[in-house]
């Protein structure tokens, strides 16, 4: 079975507001969709926040997505069950080329 596709997500917590800001690049030229929350860092409260903005977002539950790393990272994948790879990009406008 094949893996659901993830996201790569910089996160700005304590952001003043739950926010998807769109596609950018780092600085190895990876595609990584800008975030902000409002909640802090601590006890893992960004991460939930991030969790359901995404979801909120791709009208997905909050059980589909997954924090696969970056737990304690503002760097962090997510993978997304029941969306293709192109259906996951699409939904935060077109990235960067």
């Amino acid at each position: 079975m094949a893996r659901p596709p993830s996201l790569t997500v910089r996160v700005t917590p304590r952001g003043g507001r739950d926010a998807v800001e769109g596609w950018t690049r780092d600085e190895a030229g990876r595609l990584v969709l800008k975030v902000r929350v409002a909640a802090a860092a601590a006890d893992g409260q960004a991460n939930a926040a991030v969790i359901a903005l995404l979801a909120k977002a791709l009208g997905r539950p909050k059980s589909a997505l997954s924090l696969l790393s970056g737990q304690a990272a503002r760097l962090k994948r997510i993978s997304v069950e029941g969306l293709s790879e192109a259906q996951l990009l699409a939904a935060f406008a077109d990235p960067p080329a």
